[in-house]
C-alpha cells in the first residue's frame, strides 16, 4: 500500500449522526423495497429523522439482466408499494435517456488513426470501456 493510500485511511470516519438500519421487503418476484430506518449510535430508533425508501428491481434486456435502484420519495411503506411502479417507469426513462446520450457521444467521437478504436463500436480498443457494469443508481 502506498504511503498516500495509508494516509487516506486515517481520514475515514463514521457519521454517527446519520446512521440507518436497512430492512429489505420483497414480493419474491420483481419488487424489492429497501427501508432505511434512522437509528441512534446505540442502535435505538431515531424518530426525529424520516425513514427513507429505495426501490430495487432487475430489468431483463436483450443484453441480459440490469439491476436498477431508484429513490422513492414517500413517507410510509404503503406509499412505497404504491409508488414502486411509477418509480420503475421513471428509472427506465432515465436509463433510456442516458443510453441515447452515450450513443450521441460515441457517434460524435473523433477517431484518430492508430488509436485502436473502431467507429460505431462502444469502447473498441479501450479496455474496460463500453457498456457499464454493476448497478445503475438513479437519483
Amino acid at each position: 500500500m502506498a504511503e498516500s493510500e495509508a494516509a487516506g485511511l486515517d481520514s475515514i470516519s463514521i457519521d454517527t449522526d446519520n446512521l440507518y438500519r436497512e430492512e429489505s421487503i420483497t414480493d419474491l418476484h420483481a419488487a424489492t423495497i429497501r427501508r432505511l430506518v434512522p437509528i441512534r449510535v446505540d442502535g435505538s430508533d431515531d424518530p426525529s429523522r424520516p425513514e427513507r425508501y429505495i426501490g430495487d428491481t432487475t430489468l431483463m434486456t436483450q443484453m441480459g439482466p440490469i439491476p436498477v435502484q431508484f429513490p422513492l420519495e414517500v413517507e410510509t411503506l404503503a406509499e412505497a408499494f404504491e409508488q414502486f411502479p411509477e418509480g420503475v417507469r421513471g428509472a427506465i426513462e432515465r436509463l433510456n435517456e442516458r443510453a441515447r446520450e452515450m450513443a450521441r457521444e460515441e457517434a460524435s467521437r473523433i477517431v484518430v488513426p492508430g488509436q485502436g478504436g473502431a467507429p460505431g463500436v462502444p469502447g473498441a480498443g479501450m479496455p474496460g470501456a463500453g457498456m457499464p457494469g454493476g448497478k445503475f443508481r438513479l437519483e
